[in-house]
């Protein structure tokens, strides 16, 4: 072999094991990758129950229902739709009716949102990039002075 191909050989076989460290990779954390959705996405039936997503969008207003200890029902909207949600746990200070949240869970047959994680906006003027794009996708205004009336119920 000459110089030239022990070099295009080296390459050839780095390039390889590279790829396969990456196809590795990508294979190991198919299971932890959760995707983002809206409560429209979930009314045209994109998620199936049991699948584990993340859910962002307003949390509706006169929605927050409080239960015994730590239980809380809520719904979470894009003006469009409306998830109903359960969770328990401790919710963020932040958490209130009409301000932004994203919830992590899986759907169950119902089609309540059975959320294991909440997490809430952190100061007046942030939003999630993933709930921000999506309600503005969806025609909702953001901002000071915007309204969010409730949407249909799922």
């Amino acid at each position: 072999m000459t110089r030239k191909q022990k070099r295009g050989f080296l390459i050839g076989t780095a390039i390889a094991i590279l790829a396969i460290a990456v196809i590795m990779v990508a294979f190991a954390l198919r299971d932890t990758i959760v995707f983002f959705q809206t409560p429209s996405d979930v009314a045209e039936g994109k998620v199936e129950p049991g699948e584990r997503f993340r859910l962002g969008g307003l949390v509706a207003d006169g929605s927050v229902e409080r239960g015994q200890g730590t239980k809380v029902k809520f719904s979470v909207t894009d003006t469009l739709q409306t998830v109903p949600v359960s969770y328990e746990g401790i919710l963020p200070d932040l958490f209130r009716e009409g301000q932004g949240v994203v919830t992590e869970g899986k759907l169950d047959e119902t089609g309540q949102f059975q959320a294991d994680t909440v997490l809430a906006k952190h100061d007046e003027n942030y939003m999630p990039p993933e709930v921000a794009a999506a309600l503005k996708e969806k025609g909702v205004k953001l901002g000071e002075g915007a309204e969010h009336p409730g949407g249909k119920t799922n």
